[in-house]
């Protein structure tokens, strides 16, 4: 057998996602496409999947893409003539508490949103869809219809064939032993059968991915740990329309297997296997070593639930190993640190039901340049280099495996492989007792335990404890919203992506890339977009001018990748301009609140007057004996400043504000005030409220565009169109009327008991007294959203299942005119 000497393109691995991806590339036309396979079709981690395909994700492009997949499955067999083994025969979702009731009433208006079928039905009613079911102890599921099962060989045989037929070239037991670049973009890929030139790879490789990645410098952050579940004898009463069954309280799922059950699960304490730079070759259609005394939880919890197993035997003992990623999101699109070098991997147990969509996906960016949808949360690019550390990986990976079917709390943090970044002012954080949370590896302080009056500090809670409703580490949170508003706050604010723009070109390539107009005076800061060609969010970012040919691009903890990426990407070859991710390099300091211009006085001899310092001005002055950029900007809607100062002086500025504050009654502060402030005020996060989905129109953010001038930037076409069309959604800001309601995000928003909408964040916020948010709506009668519109009766959201009126406004509930900001 022999390799071609060229390619347009190369994929690496023959699992279902690898197949799926070539498919796909072929069906839209790109049929040069050559895939490689180091063993069998399917022999990695596909062969031996359980095969679910569940739709319901948490994210609207998650639930997307396998609603794709199962329309894919469905229809694939009439088109190339192999079976899949598809069959929908609908999940059933059990609970066995009310927190977990809770949550599937949560899903189920996610469902809503989504336009999913989805209903609540009580035990009894789960016990007549499923009769083997021991329903006693439960207190009610959820039932979805259009969930189903596939069989993963015969699917990727189905796909592989598929794209045959277009034209792809699929060779078998030929091992991939490099990736060869040139100017930092890929020009071919070794194997033991010789070079192939390529001028695109796409490295679908399972669990080898990491080791293939790291042939030309990629980081693919993921491990492998093993999985668990067994095929018992037939069962009386089981048949090929025997739903899905999930209990994740007993961490058990079920589904029939030729009259009898496939059994498995997500442990809560999981075994990793061996580095991804240590995996074995060849691995092929093998397993692990079973281990009865490790599957034993999972085993007795399957006894609790169908009673008949206890009397049952067992055919086969499956171990296999598959690959996790550190937050449980699979990593899909073009790394950051090759062009035309695509990945696709980590699937976490869900890549059988994500493959169709997920290689439909890819397949798109890798021929538009770009993905046409919202894949954020899977983006590559959400994570850095130091992911890839091995041991970081095992620590992790560890906990993620075992959280696949803990309750998904709102707030949730990772524990393990924690502390990881620090603040130089860490060890003070600490110390005031801060409730810690993590982003981009960098430990922040969501809360501080010690805020708020003393008689509450014996009650405090010493770790962060998760609640549906209000939780208890609110009154703190309080504390800390009240006393920015009312006197003066500091946060540590320091794990802000940062990246320092600079040369000849950086005015041009910021001001084409930019949708407002950033060729300020040298001291000035500009909030702007970037968007793409359709208008849509790419990044939401500050970006001061700290001289004639540099700029300070200040990003959210989890995009300085991202945005990195999306710079010099769109950089011309000729232009002279560097991108610098120098978040590591400067500690940030919030100070806000009505106080602020006061406190900094006693540490400053600069003029900090409107006059002297009027809001976006940017410079370096003195604060105590420390020399730092002071930023006038807020993300809390208060007077205040950004202070930017070295490392090496920030513990020092840190207690100076501190000691000099306490005269105003200054507190320490976390994320979670920032969020709640940051609400009242309307103010939009990316991520959540400004995605690729959306663009600056629907999102009333026009005015921080430079539409008004005849500047051109990436995107101005689109974004005209959509303002002369007008948004068919708005985002809004909303209060609810009842005090005790807590909100999180996620939630579905009626008119008169019909969905128009989904809320993207939310809060309980002090000033206001109630939980305040931002949702994006729809008018039913494809109308524009206004201001008489939205003060009409009957909207409400859906809180766990109780529709809870709310009241809706164009304009934030605290301070509306922005006073204070620039008072």
């Amino acid at each position: 057998m022999q390799v071609p000497d060229r390619a347009e393109i190369v994929v690496i691995g023959g699992g279902v996602i690898g197949v799926s991806v070539a498919y796909h590339l072929a069906q839209a036309g790109r049929t040069d496409v050559l895939l490689i396979e180091q063993g069998r079709l399917s022999s990695g981690t596909t062969w031996h999947a359980a095969g679910l395909v569940g739709q319901l994700r948490a994210t609207e492009s998650g639930t997307r893409l396998v609603q794709y997949s199962t329309d894919l499955y469905a229809r694939l067999e009439d088109e190339v003539g192999l079976a899949t083994g598809y069959q929908q025969c609908g999940g059933l979702v059990v609970a066995r508490t009310r927190d977990r009731l809770i949550q599937l009433q949560r899903t189920a208006a996610t469902a809503e949103a989504f336009d999913l079928d989805c209903e609540i039905i009580s035990a009894d009613e789960a016990k007549q869809r499923y009769p083997l079911l021991e329903a006693s102890d439960l207190v009610g599921a959820i039932w979805l219809p259009g969930d189903g099962t596939v069989n993963p060989s015969d699917l990727t045989a189905a796909l592989a064939r598929g794209a045959r037929m277009r034209g792809v070239q699929i060779l078998e037991r030929v091992r991939v032993t490099g990736i060869a670049t040139e100017r930092g973009r890929v020009t071919g890929v070794q194997t033991d059968l010789g070079h192939v030139e390529t001028d695109i790879v796409v490295n679908c490789a399972g669990q080898w991915a990491k080791a293939v990645g790291e042939f030309c410098g990629v980081t693919v952050p993921l491990h492998s740990a093993e999985h668990f579940y067994v095929v018992t004898e037939q069962i009386q009463g089981v048949h090929r329309e025997l739903p899905i069954l999930r209990d994740p309280d007993g961490y058990t799922y079920f589904k029939q297997e030729v009259g009898g059950l496939v059994v498995g699960g997500f442990e809560p304490n999981a075994k990793p296997w061996v580095a991804p730079d240590a995996l074995p070759y060849p691995f092929e259609f093998q397993l692990l070593d079973e281990d009865w005394d490790h599957f034993s939880i999972l085993m007795d919890s399957a006894v609790r639930r169908i009673p008949a197993l206890a009397t049952t035997g067992i055919k086969k003992f499956y171990n296999g190993p598959e690959s996790f990623t550190p937050d449980n999101q699979f990593v899909l699109g073009e790394a950051p640190e090759v062009k035309n070098f695509f990945v696709a991997a980590g699937f976490n147990s869900v890549g059988i039901a994500s493959a169709g969509g997920a290689g439909k996906a890819l397949a798109e960016w890798i021929i538009a340049g770009e993905p046409g949808q919202d894949l954020v949360v899977v983006d590559i690019r959400r994570f850095a280099p130091f992911n890839g550390n091995n041991r970081w990986l095992r620590e992790r990976v560890s906990e993620v495996l075992g959280l696949h079917y803990a309750l998904p709390w709102p707030n949730r943090e990772f524990e393990s492989a924690r502390p990881f970044r620090r603040s130089p002012v860490y060890a003070q954080l600490v110390a005031a007792n801060a409730l810690l949370g993590s982003k981009m590896g960098w430990e922040r302080p969501n809360v501080f335990a010690s805020s708020g009056p003393p008689s509450t500090a014996e009650t405090a809670p010493r770790r962060l404890n998760y609640s549906w409703g209000i939780p208890d580490w609110q009154q703190w949170c309080n504390h800390e919203q009240l006393a920015t508003r009312r006197a003066v706050a500091v946060f540590d604010q320091t794990s802000f992506g940062k990246l320092l723009v600079a040369g000849r070109d950086a005015v041009r390539l910021l001001q084409w890339l930019c949708a407002a107009d950033i060729d300020v005076a040298v001291g000035r800061a500009v909030y702007t977009p970037m968007l793409n060609e359709r208008a849509t969010y790419e990044a939401d970012v500050t970006i001061t001018r700290t001289g004639h040919d540099e700029f300070l691009l200040i990003t959210s903890s989890a995009s300085p990748i991202r945005d990195q990426d999306w710079l010099r990407r769109h950089t011309p070859d000729d232009f002279r301009v560097s991108v610098t991710d120098v978040s590591g390099s400067t500690a940030v300091f919030g100070v806000m609140g009505p106080y602020s211009r006061d406190l900094l006085s006693a540490l400053t001899t600069a003029d900090l007057s409107n006059e002297g310092f009027p809001f976006g001005s940017s410079r370096e002055i003195g604060v105590g004996t420390a020399t730092v950029r002071a930023t006038r900007i807020t993300y809390v809607g208060e007077l205040g400043w950004e202070l930017h100062v070295p490392n090496e002086f920030a513990v020092g500025v840190y207690e100076s504000l501190l000691d000099a504050g306490a005269q105003f009654k200054v507190v320490n502060a976390g994320y979670y005030a920032i969020n709640a402030l940051r609400l009242e005020k309307g103010y939009r996060a990316f991520g959540t409220d400004l995605t690729p989905d959306f663009n600056p129109v629907e999102a009333g953010l026009l005015f921080a565009t430079k539409l008004e001038t005849d500047i051109p930037f990436l995107g101005r076409i689109a974004l005209e169109k959509a303002r002369s069309e007008g948004p068919a959604r708005r985002l809004v800001s909303f209060t609810v009327h009842d005090a005790e309601i807590m909100m999180w995000g996620g939630e579905l928003v009626t008119l008169n008991g019909r969905a128009i909408g989904q809320v993207t964040s939310a809060a309980w916020c002090a000033s206001v007294g109630r939980a305040v948010g931002l949702a994006y709506l729809r008018h039913p009668d494809r109308l524009p959203i206004t201001a008489d519109y939205l003060a009409g009766p009957g909207f409400a959201v859906n809180v766990s299942g109780v529709s809870t009126p709310v009241g809706l406004s164009l304009k934030p509930p605290y301070d509306p005119s922005s006073v204070r900001v620039r008072s």
